[in-house]
């Protein structure tokens, strides 16, 4: 096991004063984490959806530590976050490149790790594109957690669009910078607006219920998500039946 994801130094200053603002963000949008009983007690591979600007993931990662007392794992994009010295950052506060690599050693490890697999796609997207999933063809969660054995517990952030206004992207930015291009987004001064965000994690999806195809896993995975997102948080009602 690699020194960057064998374990997150909970005493370092960088941690402390991380985890320090992510409670005042969770306090700050009433955050809240529902159903964390279906958090396995050993690995697991939390998979859903992201808010505009990534800024969901500070509360959801604080209230995950807070419900199980452990520290999640979160893949991080390898090209926004893959250099350093944000590289360094990234690792004192529980995040990692997200390779094959540091996702099998996370999972190697007993941790909890969080994908979203919408990433920047989602992160930053189009007004019209709000509550939506952007996953395309990614399904490398789905082929880790047939190749593990790791169970995927799908789960969906509500009211995580609705930190800033985005009013879209400004003319050309696309074709300059592509899916990492940043859309215009305006909070309440240099804060995200106070809107609630509810978090809410599905029951666990073993990949022997779909015989171990990651094909038929993502759509699985993906329809839970979709499920919670579109009843408002209510729990996913998706049958394994039901998924081609």
């Amino acid at each position: 096991m690699s020194a960057r994801t064998a374990g997150t130094d909970l005493t370092h200053p960088v941690f402390t004063v991380a985890r320090g603002l992510a409670r005042l963000a969770a306090a700050y949008h009433r955050a809240s984490l529902l159903d964390a009983h279906h958090l396995p007690k050993g690995p697991a591979l939390l998979v859903g959806n992201h808010g505009l600007l990534g800024w969901d993931a500070v509360a959801f990662f604080y209230l995950l530590n807070r419900h199980t007392g452990r520290v999640p794992i979160g893949l991080a994009d390898r090209k926004l976050f893959g250099g350093r010295p944000v590289r360094g950052l990234l690792d004192r506060v529980g995040g990692v490149p997200g390779t094959r690599e540091n996702a099998l050693d996370a999972l190697a490890g007993g941790r909890l790790v969080v994908c979203y697999p919408g990433g920047s796609r989602e992160t930053f997207k189009a007004p019209a594109e709000r509550n939506r999933l952007a996953w395309d063809s990614t399904d490398g969660f789905a082929r880790l957690a047939c190749e593990t054995g790791t169970p995927i517990v799908p789960f969906a952030g509500l009211g995580v669009d609705d930190t800033f206004f985005n009013l879209g992207h400004a003319p050309l930015t696309k074709r300059l910078f592509g899916r990492y291009a940043m859309p215009l987004a305006v909070g309440l001064g240099p804060l995200p607006l106070p809107v609630t965000l509810r978090f809410r994690c599905g029951p666990p999806i073993a990949p022997a219920v779909v015989r171990n195809d990651p094909a038929r896993l993502k759509r699985l995975v993906q329809g839970a998500v979709e499920a919670m997102m579109e009843g408002h948080g209510e729990p996913a009602r998706v049958s394994v039946a039901s998924v081609p």
